[in-house]
This record gives C-alpha cells, sequence and structure tokens, in this order.
C-alpha cells in the first residue's frame, strides 16, 4: 500500500472540518484518503495516528454516506483478506455535504431567532 502521511496541507483540511464539528477521525480519514488511491485500515492507522477503533467509526460513517469504496485482497497467502478503502466521492461532494448541514443548521437558528423577535415584542 501507500505510506502517505498526514501533511500541513492536510491538517489545516482537518482543522476547517473540526471548525464544522466534523469528528477528528472522520476528517483525518477524509485528510488521508483523498492523498491515496486505495489503504487499508492499518495503512490509515500507521499514516495518521489514529487507532484501529477510531478508524472504524470513520469507515462506518463514510460507508453510510456512500463516500467509500471497500474491496478485499487477499494479502500474504494467509488468513482472511484486508478490506481495501478508496474515496468513491470526490471530496467537492464531501464537502457540499457538510455545507450543506451548516446552512441547514444556521436557517434553523436563523428561525429561533425571528421567533424570539417576535415573542419580545409582547
Amino acid at each position: 500500500m501507500y505510506m502517505t502521511r498526514i501533511n500541513e496541507s492536510d491538517e489545516e483540511m482537518i482543522e476547517a472540518f473540526r471548525g464544522l464539528g466534523v469528528s477528528r477521525n472522520l476528517a483525518t480519514t477524509i485528510a488521508y484518503l483523498k492523498n491515496v488511491d486505495e489503504a487499508s485500515s492499518q495503512d490509515i492507522e500507521m499514516n495518521t495516528g489514529l487507532r484501529q477503533p477510531e478508524v472504524s467509526v470513520a469507515m462506518r460513517s463514510m460507508r453510510k454516506n456512500n463516500w467509500i469504496e471497500e474491496s478485499s485482497k487477499k494479502l500474504n497467502g494467509k488468513g482472511r483478506p484486508t478490506k481495501i478503502y478508496s474515496l468513491a466521492a470526490p471530496l467537492n461532494k464531501i464537502v457540499r455535504h457538510f455545507e450543506e448541514k451548516v446552512k441547514e443548521e444556521n436557517d434553523a437558528r436563523i428561525t429561533l431567532v425571528k421567533r424570539l423577535r417576535s415573542l419580545s415584542k409582547d
């Protein structure tokens, strides 16, 4: 697999995602996968500093949103096949997902502020 580590530009992306309320695990996994064609959980763990359960949680979220493709590869001839992950969605689609969430949250807040304004006029 690939030995691409998280770099300064990736850290900036992770922090931007974090500012939107995205978990560190998910933000880090997205930032890593955008740099490689494919990676196993172990590759992600070794190159991001995440632990296996953290990668699993991030993958669950990515799977739910159809952002990753999974395949299996038999490595070293023994044991069960290793799952290999790659981004199935372009990064801009993933960003757009969070943009829509932020818009929905802000719209809900604006509605509450308008409601408070109308209640304060009484």
